[in-house]
């Protein structure tokens, strides 16, 4: 396995930046996870945009039209027999293996199998894959740039399908080995198994949406929770011309003792910088908005500012229709986000907003 160590033998200024990228995101990963275990209502609204966005960008990458709000709609209306087109199939199969991906990543282990298995959900929808989906490819393929003005690009060759299986096995056993000993930082790993995976290319279509979806997976796994919230495949849409010349840079010594990944393992720690100040930014715009409410809350929210300073009974009242106990539940979610505050105790206990 000395051939990919090789490959991540950096010169002394690249370990220095890397070891400060990691330092960050490692320092910024566990903030966030103690902000997570609060399960924050508003965690549920930034996981739904990001997801929109990951699903919207990652297909777009590949040649699909589908906007972020036609996708929405899709996804609020979809039918599986009204997918005709092959944006619509693609932009649901990239959504179900997403969402299996994030309920389930504790049990997915990095292996052939489920490898494959998520190959084949991503495209259970496209009829025109049916001959070759959830297997490895049997014929050569090229890694093809689509620009925004229509044209395509050869980026670079990839394994013959005869070498797919063997090097698919070692790169998964390695990646492996890697985590379960600590041997490596699981940041470097994950990196490193996603530029692996493009540059062997073992599928004949839909590598480069799984590659994406293989990194949120990877970097579930480790415990980076905070990618759930915030979309690495916009990042790499808005910034695709960096991202194709990061793999490049690589690509272009393939299989020689030149081969080095600096500057792609450069463009993945630093996209996961930016997407951590991205996610800050937003988190920050929830903050001083002091939290996310549902109709229901808005609605309570709005009797308060009205009525002030109101009493349970009058809320219950006027909101006959809703149980005290759901009422006394919403209160106490509006005190913990800082949206409302309570003066007195029990039933003597008035409401008011909270000044800003």
């Amino acid at each position: 396995m000395d051939k990919y160590i090789a490959k991540i033998n950096f010169d002394f200024q690249t370990n220095q930046l890397i070891l400060r990228l990691i330092s960050f995101i490692d320092s910024f990963k566990g903030k966030w996870n103690i902000v997570e275990s609060k399960e924050n209502v508003f965690l549920k609204e930034l996981r739904k945009i990001a997801t929109i966005e990951s699903i919207g960008s990652s297909t777009r990458i590949e040649g699909a039209k589908l906007t972020n709000d036609e996708i929405k709609e899709l996804l609020k209306n979809v039918k599986i027999t009204e997918l005709k087109t092959r944006d619509e199939q693609e932009v649901i199969g990239y959504y179900d293996v997403l969402e299996i991906i994030i309920e389930n990543y504790t049990n997915i282990n990095i292996s052939k199998n489920y490898i494959q298995q998520l190959h084949q959900n991503l495209l259970k929808y496209s009829t025109k894959d049916d001959r070759h989906r959830g297997s490895y490819k049997n014929l050569s393929n090229k890694v093809v740039a689509n620009y925004p003005d229509g044209t395509q690009k050869v980026i670079f060759n990839t394994t013959e399908p005869h070498l797919v299986e063997s090097e698919m096995n070692d790169l998964i056993e390695w990646a492996n080995n890697q985590l379960e000993s600590n041997a490596l930082h699981p940041l470097i790993v994950t990196g490193f198994f996603v530029y692996e995976f493009l540059s062997i290319h073992p599928f004949q279509d839909g590598n480069g949406r799984l590659s994406r979806l293989l990194t949120n997976l990877l970097l579930l796994k480790s415990n980076y929770q905070f990618i759930q919230y915030v979309s690495f495949e916009n990042l790499i849409e808005q910034q695709k011309k960096t991202y194709y010349e990061a793999l490049m840079d690589g690509q272009k010594d393939r299989n020689t003792e030149q081969e080095k990944i600096e500057k792609w393992m450069l463009f993945f720690l630093q996209s996961l910088e930016s997407l951590i100040h991205r996610l800050e930014q937003k988190y920050d715009v929830f903050k001083s908005k002091g939290g996310y409410l549902n109709e229901r809350q808005k609605k309570i929210r709005d009797f308060i500012k009205t009525n002030q300073p109101i009493k349970l009974a009058d809320l219950a009242s006027s909101m006959s229709d809703i149980s005290i106990n759901t009422l006394k539940k919403d209160l106490q979610y509006m005190k913990t986000e800082q949206i409302i505050e309570s003066v007195g105790k029990n039933k003597g206990s008035v409401y008011l907003l909270k000044e800003k």
